[in-house]
């Protein structure tokens, strides 16, 4: 597959990663062992070398997962992982979050074991914590990368100014957020911020969790454990009104042969050569079906087609519950 760096830094990393948080925690009960494994082995023989998970997703047992999937491999592959909330000794997530420089570097402790890695290739922050300064977070992951344990520091969900400022102490490799061609906020203020400082961008629901594969409609149900269940973009009024633009995508990629998701993930590709999308899927065929999209080269006359059918649909819904918006740095 074709390889991509992210932003200046140097990380190079296949241009359609992987995102294994639902396979252990999200999106319903956690898949099988051992098909994850198969999965995500499926995943490198198909070219991918960007796996995405958190100390966050189960808790722990998705580092686990991960670190035992890859573990023959370990020298192809970049692993990410994030920190920043609080989870106690017994797994239980707390609420809130947490960047205190003291827990960053035992999170990163934990996951290099649970990993069973000597280095994690990049470590984001999964939240800005308002109670602590980035300067403070960037300067606690450089000290990581001093001591051998981080390769690249990353950020996730922050804005324009708190990138700027991280960048400052430490340099951010890449900025992990949600973008796609129904969550486009990105494109006023942060897309422009990671151009001018060289910083990789790393979309994740870069298929808006399954709803631009076609395969969720209003008569869809989700399992419990879903967060897509609680989200109020994914309420039944709001699919039905979203569908809008599943049809229009729909519309397009067969005239391309190919899927809706692969036009999706093609549109991110084209927008920054330093866009890395990394769907995520507990299944073989979407992996090979999201990993086509590497090879689908969309001429301007095909964005301006892609662009000009989704700005007719007003997308119906916030992308999150009221709780975790607020987790959001603007």
């Amino acid at each position: 597959m074709e390889k991509r760096t992210l932003g200046t830094s140097g990380l190079e990393v296949s241009a359609i990663g992987l995102g294994c948080m639902g396979m252990s925690h999200g999106l319903g009960p956690a898949g099988d062992h051992d098909e994850m494994v198969a999965v995500i082995r499926g995943a490198v023989e198909r070219g991918v070398t960007f796996f995405d998970t958190a100390e966050v997703y189960g808790p722990w047992t998705n580092e686990r997962l991960v670190g035992a999937a890859l573990a023959p491999v370990r020298d192809d592959v970049v692993i990410a992982t994030k920190f920043g909330f609080a989870i106690d000794a017994d797994g239980r997530q707390h609420p809130g979050v947490s960047s205190r420089p003291e827990h960053i570097t035992e999170v990163a402790d934990a996951s290099l074991g649970r990993l069973g890695i000597d280095t994690i290739d990049l470590f984001y922050q999964h939240r800005v914590d308002p109670d602590v300064p980035i300067e403070e977070v960037a300067g606690a992951v450089g000290e990581l990368v001093a001591a051998g344990k981080v390769r690249h520091f990353g950020l996730s969900e922050a804005g324009a100014g708190t990138i700027r400022r991280a960048h400052a102490v430490h340099p951010v490799t890449a900025l992990q957020s949600e973008y796609s061609l129904w969550w486009r906020e990105p494109e006023q203020s942060v897309l422009p911020t990671l151009a001018e400082l060289g910083i990789g961008f790393v979309p994740f629901s870069p298929l808006g969790k399954g709803f631009l594969t076609g395969a969720i409609d209003a008569g869809t149900s989700f399992a419990e454990g879903d967060i897509r269940g609680t989200i109020p973009r994914f309420t039944a009024e709001a699919r039905e009104a979203n569908q809008a633009l599943v049809d229009r995508i729909g519309i397009i990629a067969a005239g391309m042969d190919a899927t809706p998701a692969q036009v999706a993930l093609a549109w991110l590709l084209a927008q920054q050569p330093w866009i890395v999308p990394i769907p995520g899927t507990t299944r073989s065929a979407r992996v090979e079906e999201n990993v086509g999209a590497a090879d689908l080269a969309l001429t301007p006359a095909d964005l301006a087609e892609i662009d000009a059918a989704a700005a007719q649909v007003r997308v119906v819904g916030e992308r999150y519950p009221e709780a975790m918006q607020a987790l959001i740095d603007r």
